[in-house]
């Protein structure tokens, strides 16, 4: 009987790379002795997006689509996919091209010697613009350093995951889903990958700056509690440093020496009081994720699908 491989694609506003995409699938998995499902799931695209995998839906038995109520998030789609994926091994990659559909028979490969995790490492191109460069590396540094997880550079979201591990990651309930370090957190047998990116042949990123620094916060402040050491760290540092005021104001006193300079003042108020605030500020994202987890809400509402159960 032949193993059966499930792909999951989310995709949102990719109308014009679906059916490339697809294509490139079936002639991957045409030479390959495994039955093979691709289930695109449609983040919220305001795009034909959907109606174009209709449509290759109706033509080819291989193809299914789940349609989220909104834009919930490259995470929860991802989840969405994994959630309903039946195969004994789960392909997950984006929709956009840049994940080399040729890497899957070397995932196989490594899959069938007992590999249970088989992740993609992106080499940086020259070509790629040196500020996406710089943050992607200050990316990877921050949550190396300030989580209790260690992810290689270049990790992407274009992985193997064995059924066993499917599993297991859909019993995680937590809010702010950050994929790449659950899968490593999680353990198993894992080995990564290296891969060139193709470039994207339609449509444009949809990981700005900003994505990227929330994804970053987002991903630490899942996997460590480390920023609240450091914010009393910090709150004990200047607490001390505090103390080398007080000879100078004694001496201020008894030998009658006016305090000038309302400008210092002014500055170290201010100093002072954007520390106080970076501090809340972490605290509160802490607050605000239990917060959120505490109304249990759902990842992902499904719009419509085709997927049978």
């Amino acid at each position: 009987m032949k193993k059966r491989i499930s792909i999951v694609v989310p995709v949102c506003n990719e109308e014009a790379n679906v059916s490339i995409l697809t294509a490139s699938l079936q002639t991957v998995f045409q030479p390959l002795s495994y039955d093979y499902t691709i289930t695109f799931i449609d983040d919220g695209s305001s795009d034909r997006t959907l109606e174009e995998i209709k449509k290759l839906s109706a033509a080819n038995n291989h193809i299914f689509f789940i349609s989220l109520a909104r834009n919930f998030g490259h995470q929860n789609a991802l989840k969405a996919g994994l959630d309903m994926a039946d195969g004994d091994a789960v392909i997950m990659m984006d929709g956009d091209m840049q994940h080399p559909p040729d890497l899957i028979p070397e995932m196989l490969h490594q899959w069938e010697q007992g590999i249970d995790i088989v992740y993609t490492i992106r080499k940086d191109h020259k070509e790629m613009p040196m500020m996406k460069r710089k943050t992607s590396n200050m990316f990877y540094n921050l949550i190396n350093n300030l989580s209790d997880i260690d992810l290689e550079p270049g990790t992407a979201d274009f992985r193997l995951m064995d059924k066993k591990v499917v599993e297991a990651f859909r019993v995680f309930k937590e809010t702010d889903l950050f994929m790449r370090g659950l899968v490593k957190w999680m353990g198993f047998n894992q080995v990564g990958i290296e891969y060139d990116p193709a470039q994207r042949t339609h449509g444009k990123s949809k990981y700005t700056l900003k994505r990227m620094v929330r994804f970053a916060l987002e991903g630490i402040t899942s996997f460590s509690i480390r920023p609240l050491y450091i914010a009393t760290y910090l709150g004990f540092i200047f607490s001390l440093l505090s103390l080398l005021y007080i000879p100078y104001i004694i001496y201020s006193f008894y030998f009658g020496h006016i305090i000038s300079g309302w400008a210092s003042m002014i500055a170290t108020i201010a100093f002072f009081g954007g520390l106080q605030l970076m501090i809340l500020g972490i605290i509160g994202m802490y607050l605000g994720k239990l917060f959120m987890q505490s109304k249990q809400r759902p990842h992902y509402i499904v719009k419509e699908s085709n997927l049978k159960g």
